[in-house]
């Protein structure tokens, strides 16, 4: 089985993607075969070149791509794009689409296949909706991979990443590490609230990315 872990964030815009690419290049530096994978995306265009030419493509998911070194096809690297840039389960009820779980489950065992690791990245924060009844968090039991928790540090950061970690406890799932990552450049007592969290999560805190810095990571 190769070593995967699925990217969620304590909000959207906290990093998700920039931290997954990270992740990514870490294991192709180290000799690896890494495929990424955003399972759905909103706020996609129409590519005008490229391998994807014609084809509704998220600018996270070429972010995704570039960073790994498997040339994985788009329907499993991404199986659902939608074009308005909102919630998921409104751009595809929209898209008159019905997100399948099962799909995107089929997909990444393809990528599994395929790879060494495989990097997942959800959409928003865990419980953000897919379909009428399932959520990123029922996705995420469905994977059972290994969470990697990118906590945005701003104002309120504390409450929402013990809230998520909690969430991921509650499903049985294991919380491989998190991530600071400062979003806000003027935050207030970085310092204090990131010890506040290291006091409090129960797993190792995987790399510290201050305003615009490169991650690094140890694995």
């Amino acid at each position: 089985m190769p070593q995967s872990y699925f990217v969620i964030g304590t909000d959207t815009n906290v990093g998700k993607t920039y931290v997954a690419s990270a992740l990514l290049r870490h294991f192709v530096s180290s000799g690896k075969r890494a495929v990424g994978m955003k399972p759905v995306a909103s706020g996609c265009e129409l590519s005008a070149q490229g391998i994807w030419q014609g084809q509704l493509v998220n600018d996270d998911v070429v972010a995704l791509y570039k960073a790994g070194n498997v040339p994985a096809a788009l329907e499993l690297i991404n199986p659902y794009h939608f074009e308005p840039a909102i919630a998921p389960h409104i751009a595809a009820e929209k898209a008159g689409v019905e997100i399948d779980v099962n799909l995107i489950v089929r997909s990444y065992h393809a990528l599994a296949e395929m790879a060494d690791v495989v990097v997942v990245e959800g959409a928003g924060g865990f419980f953000v909706p897919v379909n009428d009844q399932q959520t990123l968090a029922d996705l995420a039991v469905k994977l059972n991979l290994q969470i990697t928790l990118v906590v945005g540090m701003r104002l309120g950061c504390i409450n929402h990443a013990l809230l998520t970690v909690e969430a991921i406890k509650a499903r049985g799932l294991k919380l491989a590490g998190w991530v600071a990552n400062q979003v806000d450049p003027d935050m207030s007592m970085f310092d204090e609230n990131l010890a506040s969290l290291k006091q409090r999560i129960e797993a190792p805190c995987l790399s510290v990315v201050g305003w615009q810095e490169e991650a690094g990571f140890s694995l």
